[in-house]
């Protein structure tokens, strides 16, 4: 799998627009995975378990990324936009409520990053197609400030996950872009 270098993908992190993909990614009703692959249903480390995000992650979801909008601002892949942005908990739901009907819709994988113990919303993990055609997904992830930390094992686990896991050839993960072959 190959990870696709930040410059490379076409206004990323540059788009000033509410969704963390907006700009970068194709048409987000239209499935972008093989009909016969089955997206993963979370993954598990000691660190951090990744599940899908839903409606019920919305209150520590809003908590997560508004205790931490500098640190996300300065994330590879957030620089410059408009997200996070001030919004009320009910505007956080609908965005959950559209991630999880894109994940539904085989359109896009948006999965919440929990702590292993304490369940606690730790970051967010995004995944959908990218929209230049160099390669086949665009991915973004964030964690809360008070859990810096995790941002490089977040990203060096997912690189592994999408190779090992999933059926792209090539990655845009935020600065970096790599094909499968290369994990």
């Amino acid at each position: 799998m190959r990870l696709a270098n930040h410059d490379d993908v076409p206004d990323a992190g540059r788009v000033a627009e509410r969704h963390p993909f907006a700009g970068v990614c194709k048409d987000s009703r239209v499935p972008f995975v093989p009909d016969g692959f089955e997206p993963p249903t979370g993954l598990v480390s000691e660190r951090f378990v990744l599940e899908p995000l839903g409606r019920e992650h919305n209150e520590g979801d809003f908590e997560a990324w508004a205790s931490s909008i500098a640190h996300i601002r300065a994330t590879p892949g957030y620089e410059g936009r408009a997200w996070p942005h001030e919004m009320t908990l009910e505007e956080n739901r609908g965005d959950l409520e559209r991630h999880a009907a894109d994940f539904a819709a085989r359109a896009g994988f948006t999965y919440t990053v929990l702590d292993p113990a304490s369940r606690e919303v730790i970051g967010c993990l995004y995944i959908y197609s990218a929209e230049d055609g160099r390669c086949d997904a665009a991915v973004r992830s964030w964690v809360r400030a008070s859990r810096a930390e995790l941002d490089r094992p977040l990203r060096e686990t997912v690189s592994r996950w999408l190779a090992e896991a999933w059926p792209f050839e090539c990655v845009a993960y935020a600065a970096q872009k790599r094909r499968k072959s290369e994990v």
